[in-house]
């Protein structure tokens, strides 16, 4: 896989002491408590822990669509703290390429226009977004004709779907969450090791994930406890990149 990656020496992520806050009524909740975590290009990072350990919090503060509440945030060595709505929409369109659970598919678009759309919407002529997305699709091995609609691939195809509309531009860093949740095992494994070749071609990939099987294709474990990491480590059984990963996904 000829993967598009915002190639750069600088991490592709880094969280320094960040915490985030959120008031519930009456009460403050820390999500996120005083975090320092570093992600190398080329390597996958898997995020684990319990459900309101902190999780999905790291990655949508990695993803700019909220801020944190203290420390600071960069993205291959690009200061994202303080980005205004408009600022974090063009980082996300031009940086950060996020995977959803669901796929976030829109149901009366093609595949081709579910991975276009964003990119007209960014300023890129209706040609240059054919094309692009049309590369992007074929990258990740969703087979002709491109022009179906969700409702007509399999949970897999619709996952590669989504992998492609975060692909077709080049990007620094792109987040994953639980990208396998709503599929089988073998085809979660195709999706994974799709992402693990992802990571080998340059980008920074972290998943959020409650799975081992899932965590076990990353370089790294990093756990989360009440908004702290508990422990970071090497995956136990991380998988190399995969010579296979536009085999056909499973209907």
């Amino acid at each position: 896989m000829n993967a598009r990656i915002h190639m750069t020496k600088d991490p592709a992520l880094v969280f320094e002491g960040v915490t985030r806050r959120f008031e519930d009524g009456p009460t403050t909740v820390t999500a996120l408590d005083a975090v320092s975590l570093s992600v190398a290009p080329g390597t996958m990072c898997a995020l684990t822990g319990a459900s309101g350990s902190g999780k999905s919090t790291l990655l949508h503060l990695a993803a700019a669509m909220i801020a944190p509440t203290s420390g600071a945030i960069r993205v291959g060595g690009r200061d994202i703290t303080g980005l205004d709505a408009a600022g974090a929409g063009a980082l996300r369109r031009e940086s950060v390429g996020i995977v959803f659970q669901r796929y976030n598919l829109v149901p009366s678009l093609t595949a081709l226009e579910n991975v276009t759309l964003p990119l007209e919407y960014a300023g890129r002529s209706v040609r240059e977004s054919r094309a692009l997305g049309s590369a992007a699709l074929e990258q990740v091995g969703v087979p002709l004709p491109h022009d179906r609609f969700p409702d007509d691939l399999s949970g897999g195809q619709q996952q590669r779907v989504a992998i492609a509309r975060a692909l077709a531009v080049p990007r620094t860093l792109v987040l994953a969450d639980e990208p396998t949740g709503a599929l089988d095992s073998a085809t979660g494994d195709q999706v994974m090791r799709l992402l693990v070749d992802v990571a080998a071609a340059g980008a920074g990939v972290v998943v959020v994930t409650h799975d081992p099987r899932v965590a076990s294709f990353a370089d790294r474990v990093v756990s989360l406890r009440d908004g702290r990491i508990v422990s970071d480590s090497d995956a136990p059984g991380a998988v190399s990149p995969a010579a296979d990963i536009a085999a056909p996904v499973a209907p």
